[in-house]
């Protein structure tokens, strides 16, 4: 089932356009990583359909509900959970309250609960350090608790830009276990990511961002097979 779906998207920043003309369908239990060169528009792609770019044209829709022209409070509550890179948690507030933050849809005290319970599960690594300031965590521990605290509102489509910089090979292989899990629950995830090898172990489907504009979409066996000097370099980018 299409739960996500962008079509002929133009977006950028003031009178600046950054991506062209851009479709991506995203279904229920899947993962679509978004790799590329720096300055291809991954994060822009992201940040559009939170509504924190500007859309010059095309569509965004949410389970046929559109997304283009609401503001970010709007489409959150819509059902999209975005973490951005950096400045993802509230470094001032410890794990609880950050969840508690994360649940604002939940008025029942019980359920909140229940729900910070589950999210300590599955995110094991960060329960240990509950009452700690999320600024004075390690970076592993952040990322973590930004996922936790997006999971929290129960969104329909999951997305995260960058998840690994900075985290150590450890971490990173625990992160893809628990991304893959949330996958595995039903909701979809959209990540943009710099690392390759990461963005390839662990989607269904891989899209290429170069110059702003769509190179290749599939899966990464069919990626693997292809001229990855063309499709990195754009070399079709604008057909």
């Amino acid at each position: 089932m299409t739960r996500l779906e962008v079509r002929g998207l133009r977006a950028g920043y003031g009178k600046v356009e950054i991506i062209h003309n851009i479709d991506l369908i995203v279904g229920d239990g899947e993962i679509v990583s978004i790799i590329g060169p720096n300055g291809s528009g991954k994060s822009t792609l992201l940040k559009s359909i939170v509504g924190l770019a500007r859309v010059f044209g095309g569509s965004i829709r949410l389970d046929g509900l559109e997304l283009v022209g609401r503001d970010t409070e709007d489409i959150a509550m819509a059902g999209i959970a975005f973490t951005p890179q950096v400045d993802n948690v509230f470094t001032n507030l410890n794990a609880d309250e950050n969840l508690e933050l994360g649940g604002y849809k939940i008025t029942d005290k019980n359920i909140l609960k229940n729900k910070m319970r589950e999210m300590y599960e599955i995110f094991h690594e960060i329960e240990p350090v509950r009452r700690m300031k999320a600024g004075l965590m390690s970076g592993g521990e952040r990322q973590m608790l930004a996922v936790a605290r997006a999971m929290m509102a129960g969104p329909k489509v999951l997305m995260l830009d960058e998840p690994t910089a900075n985290l150590s090979p450890k971490t990173v292989a625990s992160l893809i276990k628990k991304i893959k899990d949330i996958r595995d629950s039903g909701v979809p995830v959209i990540i943009v990511e710099q690392n390759v090898k990461f963005a390839l172990d662990l989607a269904d489907r891989i899209c290429v961002l170069v110059s702003g504009y769509k190179t290749y979409e599939g899966s990464p066996s069919e990626l693997m097979k292809l001229d990855l000097q063309q499709v990195f370099l754009g070399l079709k980018a604008k057909n």
